[in-house]
């Protein structure tokens, strides 16, 4: 199992609307994260900053880095790309992978 972390950036501070979102996320979705070994996935938000906080567990045979390529993940992104987020010129969510510097089980 890999622990995965990064931030995003919730550009309007609408946390609401986000959270909203994802209460209502879509069953394929679900079902496309968890096909490609996706699990423990917790998104965090801190309003000082703005950051979403993102923490997921991978499996060993995942295949996690294909779902950018996958057209449920791209409908997904487009359905939040309306200004709620920070996104890149790829239509993609602004994330930054995190370096995990200490762990304890």
């Amino acid at each position: 199992m890999k622990r995965c972390a990064f931030k995003m950036y919730l550009t309007s501070g609408n946390v609401e609307e986000y959270k909203k979102r994802h209460d209502e996320i879509w069953p394929q979705l679900v079902e496309e994260l968890r096909k490609a070994g996706v699990q423990n996935y917790s998104i965090y938000y801190d309003p000082d900053t703005k950051i979403l906080f993102a923490f997921q567990e991978l499996t060993s045979d995942n295949t996690a880095d294909k779902l950018p390529a996958t057209e449920i993940v791209k409908k997904w992104w487009a359905y939040m790309n309306d200004g709620i987020m920070g996104y890149n010129d790829k239509g993609q969510p602004v994330a930054v992978e995190l370096k995990e510097v200490f762990h304890m089980d």
